[in-house]
Formats: C-alpha cells, sequence, structure tokens
C-alpha cells in the first residue's frame, strides 16, 4: 500500500483554529464539572429528600421538555443575531439557580434547578438548550475538514470534566458526619455556579462574528439584463435542489434521533438513582463508578476520531454504538455492583464516544447560514423523546422493575443504529457549501 504524504501545514493544530473554538470548549470544560458533579448527586439528594422515583423522573422529564421549547425558539434565530448573548444569558440563569440551591433545598427550588439550569441531567457540558447555538459556532468558521477532530475533542473535554465533578461527588461521605443526610448534597451545587462564572467570562471573550444568508441569485441580477437574468434563474433553480436535499437530510437526522433519543431517556437520567435501588450503594461508590463511565467516554472519542478516517463516519457509529447496545443490555442482569458498574463504564466508550463525530456530521448536511437550524433539528430530536424517557423509567422503578427500562431502550437503540446505516452511508464526508 502506497504511502501518503501529508503536508504539516494542512494539518489542523489548536493553534490554527479561531480563538471562539477555544474559548467555546474551554467554557465547556468548566460547566461539565458541576455537571457531572448533579448526575451523581442530584437524584440522590431528592431521594435523601424523600422525594419518589415517580417524581425524580418527572422533574428530569419537565426539564428536558422545557429545554425543547427553548431550543425551538432560539436555535434558528442564533444565525442571525449571533451566539454570544444567548449563551451569556444561559450561564447568568444557572448562576441563579445554583444560588438558590446552596441556600436551600425548597423543592419548588430543586424543581426550578432541574427545569431551568438543568440539574441531574447531565449533557457532557454543552449549554442545555443552547448546544446547538455552541455547535454551530464552533462550525462556523471550520472547515469540514477539521470538524471531526474539534467536535471529538469538545466531547472529549466535557467528559473530562463530568468525570471530575462525579469524583468530587463522591466527597459528601467525606462531610455526611457534619451535614447529615440530604444537607451532605448541598455543597456540591458550589460546583455548577463556579462552572458558570468561569464559562461566563470565556464566553464574553469569545468573538462572535455574525453570519447573514447569502443573497438569493435572483435578487443580485434582478436589475441586470439578459445572461444576468438567464443565469440567476439557473442558480436559483440549483439552490431550490440544494434546499429540497438539506431538508430531506434534516428529516432523516430527526427520524433516527428519536429513536435515539427515547432509549437515552430510559436509563441515562436516572442511572446514578439506578444504582442506589439496585445496589444499595451511595455517592462514595457512585461517583468513581460514574468518573470512569466519563473517563472512557473521553477516551472513546478519541478512538472514535482515530477510526473514522478508515472506516468512515457511519461505519464507525455503528460498530462503536452496536458494541455499547450489548453492554448496556447486559449491565442490570450482573450480580454485583463492581460488575455492573464496569459494564456501564466500558458501554460510554462505544456510546457516548461517537458523540463528536456525529455532531460533525449533523454540521455537514447544511450549508453554513443553516447550521443553527441542523444543530437545532439535532438537538430537539434528541431531546423531545428523551424527555418522554425518565417520567416513563421513573414509574418503572417505582413498581420495582429495575430491568425494564434497560430491554426498552436496548429496543430503541437497535432500532436507531438500523436506521442511521441505512440513512447516512452515504454521507461519510459531508461537506459545507
Amino acid at each position: 500500500m502506497a504511502s501518503k504524504t501529508l503536508n504539516p501545514a494542512s494539518l489542523p493544530v489548536p493553534a490554527a483554529w479561531p480563538a471562539a473554538v477555544k474559548f467555546i470548549m474551554a467554557a465547556r470544560f468548566a460547566r461539565s464539572v458541576g455537571q457531572g458533579a448533579l448526575v451523581v448527586g442530584f437524584t440522590l439528594d431528592l431521594h435523601a429528600l424523600g422525594w419518589s422515583a415517580a417524581a425524580i423522573g418527572g422533574v428530569l422529564s419537565a426539564g428536558l421538555l422545557l429545554g425543547v421549547v427553548l431550543t425551538l425558539l432560539i436555535g434558528p434565530a442564533s444565525d442571525r443575531l449571533g451566539r454570544r448573548q444567548f449563551l451569556l444569558a444561559y450561564e447568568g440563569v444557572l448562576i441563579v439557580s445554583a444560588l438558590l440551591a446552596l441556600a436551600s433545598s425548597a423543592p419548588w427550588i430543586l424543581t426550578l434547578g432541574a427545569v431551568l439550569g438543568g440539574f441531574g441531567r447531565g449533557a457532557n457540558g454543552a449549554a442545555g438548550p443552547f448546544g446547538p447555538l455552541e455547535q454551530a459556532w464552533l462550525a462556523q468558521d471550520l472547515p469540514a475538514s477539521q470538524r471531526s477532530r474539534v467536535f471529538s475533542l469538545n466531547s472529549t473535554l466535557g467528559f473530562a470534566g463530568m468525570a471530575v465533578g462525579a469524583l468530587l461527588a463522591g466527597l459528601t461521605a467525606v462531610w455526611s458526619g457534619v451535614l447529615p443526610g440530604a444537607l451532605a448534597y448541598r455543597p456540591l451545587f458550589a460546583l455548577p455556579l463556579l462552572g458558570s462564572i468561569i464559562g461566563m467570562l470565556l464566553i464574553w471573550r469569545a468573538p462572535d462574528v455574525k453570519r447573514t444568508r447569502p443573497a438569493q441569485a435572483a435578487h443580485r441580477a434582478a436589475s441586470q439584463p439578459g445572461r444576468g437574468a438567464i443565469d440567476a434563474g439557473v442558480k436559483t433553480e440549483g439552490h431550490s435542489a440544494t434546499h429540497r436535499e438539506e431538508n430531506r437530510q434534516l428529516f432523516r437526522l430527526a427520524f433516527a434521533n428519536s429513536l435515539n433519543g427515547f432509549g437515552i431517556g430510559m436509563v441515562a437520567p436516572l442511572m446514578a438513582y439506578w444504582f442506589l435501588r439496585r445496589f444499595g450503594h451511595g455517592p462514595a461508590s457512585i461517583g468513581p463508578a460514574l468518573a470512569a463511565s466519563f473517563v472512557l467516554a473521553a477516551l472513546g472519542a478519541q478512538l472514535a476520531n482515530r477510526i473514522v478516517p478508515r472506516l468512515g463516519v457511519v461505519r464507525t457509529v455503528v460498530a462503536m454504538r452496536a458494541a455499547g447496545l450489548l453492554l448496556m443490555l447486559l449491565t442490570p442482569f450482573m450480580p454485583a455492583f463492581g460488575l455492573a458498574a464496569s459494564l456501564w463504564a466500558v458501554r460510554a466508550a462505544f456510546n457516548q464516544g461517537t458523540l463528536g463525530v456525529r455532531q460533525a456530521l449533523t454540521m455537514g448536511l447544511t450549508r453554513q447560514h443553516r447550521q443553527g437550524m441542523a444543530a437545532t433539528v439535532n438537538n430537539v430530536s434528541i431531546q423531545v423523546p428523551r424527555a418522554i424517557g425518565p417520567a416513563i423509567a421513573g414509574l418503572m422503578l417505582h413498581q420495582g422493575w429495575l430491568t425494564a427500562p434497560f430491554l426498552v431502550a436496548a429496543g430503541f437503540q437497535l432500532a436507531y443504529l438500523i436506521v442511521y446505516q441505512r440513512f447516512f452511508r452515504g454521507v461519510e464526508n459531508p461537506d459545507s457549501a
């Protein structure tokens, strides 16, 4: 096999990335630490306060549903208005929510934090309903050849921060003698507070260039007689065909994601609570277990980035997610906490590790001026069914059905892999015009 000659000047190195990319990724890491802590601690806190499994699942679902509404309202507008102000507002909401939760454990405050601040959901450091803005902001000045690497690194940083936060959540056992019961979880809310303050400062410094939609060829040639009008008509027809093809791909993406989202929502948001119910373990062991899953997810993101050049995006996603699906299906049948936690952690490497390359593919399905919309479709089509999952899983857990959520999730994720392979096997290296 002939070797390829690489031009060092053409390699995507961090020094060559736009300044906004570096600030956005740094903000994601800061934000993810608090998210990782609350993925472990929030549902356990609610349980210690006497909340039922159904109530815990319901409040997580409510937060996800509100996130969908906000995404629909704000995502497309970011293509015209810019992204910074929306992300700054989100960090401000998180700061207020964390301050309230530090001050009180009143049900309305924790509900507000779950709904507006995303407590307990985890998002790999993404800005909740404003995640599509981050994706579009990252992609807007990057060539398609660099997106897979940048998005994979962005995911890696998010998982790394989540791992740090999950480990810190395990420290609640240290001060539980001084802060007994639910009070032991109160200090954890300082982590999302600090992360959002840092994130706000970083986002403030990130340059945000507003992108306007290119003028239509017909408008440009409206005042030109003869050949100019003919050329405008040909270009307009081509634009219309491109627009229709983009919409077709986005519709396919939405359908595939809806299957994936429901599978995710049935298990992942309640995993810490599931470990508590299934094995009786607390944050001292659940924290490190989930931290290990985030570390392996970070490694999986880099593994996916290395495999993509050989297999392509779609085959990489299908192969890795199939392995993760098998591990998830085996998890509830493990007789001991250590075995179940180990399978769940290894599953994360194969399942969540593909997040970055899947986002890169999404950003290549449309031209640049529609990337905000593409990211919005990607986010909403996952989050709507994901929002339903915790409520249904909570009811199952309330009835003592500890295996059923995994079986339902496995069915939907298998369907997702079949559909994803069928829809996108010809879109291995998407580009944007």
